[in-house]
């Protein structure tokens, strides 16, 4: 009898196993989102009335249309009047239709018109479609409400905010990604850097050969420079940085090629 009892637990326990075992080592899905990310540069003395529009009316109607909010920033030294923004959609092939439904939208074309009567706000807007890498983090945001509810405050402590665009060289995108993927993101995470999304611009797309862009968050710039002084010294880092130089036939980015910003999170943005 006791054999018999073992014998059917065995058979449970390899039963259960067999039933999960695939699906433990199945990898999340990939994210298959449209990113957008914009940088308007606002005419001089309009980035306040710039920052009011999004706040009561634009990131509402971007909700209420299926455009997903993620984030916006101004650059910590803004001299430029830039303003940051990310937003997404279910695909490329929505984004077209999701904007245009915004653009027509007679809540917007009120909200634009009434905000312009002394002037236009915005002097130029760039725009680059993204798609986010295989290692890059889920990244999610809280909903926004409508109005001065897209004020939001207290979710998380202060951070400041790193954009940062790497340009590899020729043929070392591929290279590049595999040594973010498998050693530069949990090193980030092993010295107090917080990694927010990964992303390459997408096919059609300048930069889609040979560009990398990331988000990070820092406690503050000061605290950015010490995580980064550390992980250089890392003795992973090291290794990977130069077995990652001699599989791609040298540096892995061009001269000047990688860019940083930091930026500090608008009051109305989801991501803070």
């Amino acid at each position: 009898m006791r054999n018999l009892i073992l014998s059917l637990a065995c058979a449970v326990i390899c039963t259960i196993a067999t039933t999960l075992a695939p699906h433990a080592s199945q990898a999340a899905d990939p994210d298959k989102r449209c990113f957008e990310m914009r940088v308007y540069t606002a005419n001089p003395g309009k980035m306040e009335d710039l920052h009011a529009r999004f706040r009561d009316h634009t990131l509402r109607l971007f909700q209420k249309h299926g455009i997903e909010n993620i984030g916006y920033w101004v650059p910590v030294d803004n001299a430029e009047n830039k303003l940051y923004f990310m937003i997404a959609y279910p695909s490329r092939e929505a984004r077209e239709t999701l904007w245009q439904k915004f653009q027509d939208d007679p809540d917007w074309k009120k909200a634009k018109a009434d905000s312009e009567k002394n002037g236009a706000l915005v002097s130029k807007a760039d725009s680059t479609f993204l798609q986010a890498t295989d290692y890059s983090p889920l990244v999610k945001a809280p909903k926004v409400g409508g109005g001065k509810e897209s004020k939001i405050t207290g979710q998380v402590p202060d951070r400041v905010f790193e954009l940062r665009t790497y340009t590899a060289t020729p043929n070392n995108l591929g290279n590049l990604n595999a040594r973010f993927r498998d050693h530069t993101v949990k090193l980030f995470t092993k010295y107090g850097m917080t990694n927010i999304g990964y992303w390459v611009p997408m096919a059609d797309q300048p930069g889609a050969q040979d560009t990398l862009i990331y988000f990070l968050a820092h406690k503050s710039q000061d605290a950015a420079k010490e995580s980064f002084k550390a992980f250089g010294g890392d003795a992973e880092w090291t290794a990977a940085r130069k077995a990652s130089e001699e599989k791609g036939g040298g540096p892995l980015t061009i001269r000047g090629g990688v860019k940083s910003v930091f930026m500090k999170p608008t009051d109305y943005s989801p991501l803070r």
